[in-house]
């Protein structure tokens, strides 16, 4: 056949097909045939006896692994390969179904070959999505983001499953549209966009290309793991490394634990004092969705949502005195805001540097001009932490303070021994707190040395932070009525968790085989009540933005519940009576009132609570627009207030903010004027 005949055919068909003149959708890096075909190795076996043993005969529940049971580690299991409902059709739901009384018999003989049938079909499901999201990126056919009432739900949590692929199609153009118009956001143009995007599905797409074993027998552990009790766990081999390294003495980088959490890394929590702690941006439950490397401005952020763990840690891993950005959004943020762009310089943490402060504050105006109180911030319950605070509050005393705050806000627990030296110090001898196990054998443990290292006015600060041995603390001051409790409810975290590894002496596997951590015991205050949920529940409260419900303990799936045990045997110092908690209550409404910040943090509460049911976001630009408008309206009108409440010129955007402008700590500034009231009606007590 002649050429220009073959030309004038090609183009022919061209045209039939609507080739010519369109643009071309990105085409997929890899095929469906490059997913792994996936068996389960011949540790798993072994190691999956091993967990069920460890979970069933040890853990505080003291539970069966049975038919119950095995239908609620299938429904995570499904969970944990399509937790937002945007891979997996109902039709697949409905054929894993029959698994449903069988997954207690495959764990318990360590054959998982159904587990990894079903996740096998999760992968190519998750392909197809990956690859129909590229169709979607025209690299001359931009998203219309004007498009009236079109949004994205970002939480299809408890959304029914898809019935069909034209409904998952819908979803996911909702989704890479929504993906696109975060990009638009920050100024990029389409072009840029599409090339962002095609690099993140194509991401994903190798990703899945590199599945291997161990993260399918890691799904099936953890959805059992999870299914006894929030914080059980089987931890991979390379997981478990990495739990050990965080428990040496140093670790080299940002000072921050991650976790995985669906799509999300999740700061799950911080090292007291290191990089990500010092820049004050940083708390527990922030999520990583972006890292660059160095302290440019124009620094490129890699996109990690939807990363390994692993692969996102040594993206922010990195040599001392070396920058990393990271783009986080906020817990209390939905998918939909713009994430803050937070810098920190690496550095090496040891952990036992974690040292208590003291700050003695005196009052510069007002009805306390010149007095004096001594602030000891304690980060964490360390290593003889009661004994640098007993220098502290000696420090403290020599500079003529009237009294001692106590701040634990932040401290996310430690050495329950410390817990307990450190209530010594501030009562003769009696209980501090009591351990319960699955059993109901009660351990009580205290304080016996007969001496009181201080014995004046005491406040305790506390946050929603504030966890474990922080809150026996916390409590022990409350039931013994020795201290004031201001702040927030508290985390609620009084479960005991043993890591153990599953290594045996004499086996033979070529690799290391993970780990288990479970809970063996619970805490209890010593009036009987338990710190498991409820937490610690402050004397004089201050306002908040997250309820305890969207936070904390009680927040957590399958966390264990509260109870109450037998009061333990002890006598109140009584130092803190009724009257006189509430006569400071009607003071600090007063203070309340009067105080703008807590005027701001109301405002937040009001917005957050109007908000937080919401599913969906608006996939209009003009509308995301408007709103991160008044957003920044909002911060620059607060700014402006603060620095006139300071007699400082006001500025016309927040990039102009003084370099040396602290935030305000209103919690502090509070405490400190309750404080004084407190002391001086404890001293009119005594007359």
């Amino acid at each position: 056949m002649p050429t220009t005949m073959f030309k004038k055919i090609s183009l022919v068909v061209a045209i039939q097909l609507g080739l010519v003149g369109a643009a071309v959708a990105l085409p997929p890096a890899h095929q469906i045939d490059e997913l792994p075909d996936l068996v389960q190795e011949e540790q798993h076996s072994v190691v999956s006896q091993r967990v069920t043993t460890y979970f069933t005969r040890y853990h505080f529940k003291n539970m069966e692994l049975d038919n119950v049971l095995s239908e609620e580690i299938l429904e995570r299991y499904l969970d944990m390969l399509d937790y937002n409902k945007m891979f997996l059709l109902q039709a697949d739901v409905e054929q894993a179904a029959e698994y449903k009384h069988l997954f207690d018999d495959m764990i318990h003989s360590g054959k998982l070959s159904p587990a990894y049938s079903l996740f096998e079909k999760a992968m190519e499901r998750s392909f197809e999505r990956y690859t129909y999201a590229l169709e979607l990126l025209d690299e001359e056919q931009p998203f219309d983001f004007e498009k009236a009432d079109d949004k994205y739900y970002f939480d299809r949590e408890d959304a029914q499953w898809a019935t069909s692929e034209a409904e998952l199609n819908e979803l996911w153009r909702q989704r890479v549209k929504f993906d696109a118009l975060n990009l638009a956001m920050t100024g990029k143009e389409w072009p840029e966009i599409v090339e962002t995007l095609g690099k993140r599905y194509n991401n994903a797409l190798l990703r899945l290309t590199q599945t291997n074993s161990e993260d399918v027998f890691q799904t099936v552990m953890n959805a059992f793991a999870r299914s006894v009790e929030a914080h059980t766990s089987y931890l991979s081999p390379a997981n478990a490394e990495r739990f050990e390294q965080n428990m040496n003495l140093e670790l080299e980088g940002i000072g921050a634990v991650l976790q995985s959490e669906y799509d999300y890394t999740v700061i799950r929590s911080l090292v007291p004092g290191g990089p990500a702690d010092q820049t004050g941006e940083i708390a527990p439950e922030d999520r990583v969705v972006g890292v660059a490397q160095g302290d440019d401005e124009d620094a490129e952020f890699v996109d990690v949502i939807g990363w390994r763990l692993d692969e996102v840690v040594e993206l922010i891993k990195g040599p001392k005195g070396t920058t990393v950005q990271l783009q986080v959004l906020k817990a209390n943020q939905t998918a939909s805001a713009t994430p803050e762009v937070i810098s920190i310089v690496r550095d090496k943490v040891k952990l036992e540097d974690r040292a208590a402060k003291l700050e003695v504050k005196t009052m510069e105006e007002g009805t306390y001009a010149g007095r004096k109180l001594g602030v000891i911030n304690v980060p964490s319950f360390y290593h003889n932490v009661s004994g640098d605070v007993q220098k502290l509050i000696d420090e403290a005393q020599a500079a003529g303070a009237e009294g001692i705050i106590m701040d634990l806000r932040n401290n996310g627990g430690g050495s329950l021994q410390e817990a307990i030296r450190l209530t010594g110090l501030f009562i003769s001898s009696g209980p501090v707190v009591q351990v319960a196990d699955g059993s109901g054998r009660r351990e009580v443990n205290g304080d016996r040395d007969n001496e009181i290292h201080y014995d004046g006015p005491l406040v305790v600060m506390v946050n929603r932070y504030s966890a474990s041995a922080s809150e026996i603390f916390a409590a022990a001051m409350q039931d013994y009525q020795r201290a004031l409790i201001v702040g927030e409810q508290t985390y609620g975290k009084g479960t005991v968790q043993q890591h153990r590894g599953l290594q045996r002496r004499f086996d033979f596997f070529d690799e290391p085989i993970g780990s288990v951590q479970y809970t063996i015991a619970k805490f209890y205050r010593i009036n009987g009540g338990s710190t498991q949920m409820r937490g610690v529940v402050p004397d004089i409260a201050f306002p908040t933005v997250m309820d305890n419900e969207d936070f904390g303990e009680s927040a957590l799936e399958n966390a264990l519940p509260w109870n109450q045990l037998d009061s333990a045997d002890f006598e109140q110092v009584n130092a803190i009576d009724t009257s006189l908690v509430e006569k400071l209550k009607r003071l600090n409404d007063k203070l309340i009132a009067e105080n703008p910040e807590f005027n701001y943090v109301l405002e937040d509460a009001a917005e957050y609570q109007a908000e937080k049911d919401k599913t969906w976001t608006s996939l209009v630009m003009s509308e995301r627009k408007a709103e991160e408008e008044a957003d920044e309206q909002k911060a620059l009108v607060r700014a402006n207030e603060r620095l006139a409440r300071l007699g400082m010129e006001p500025i016309k955007s927040l990039d102009e903010m003084p370099d040396d402008f602290e935030q305000p700590d209103p919690y502090l500034n509070e405490t400190l004027v309750l404080s004084f009231e407190l002391i001086d009606d404890l001293k009119i007590a005594m007359q």
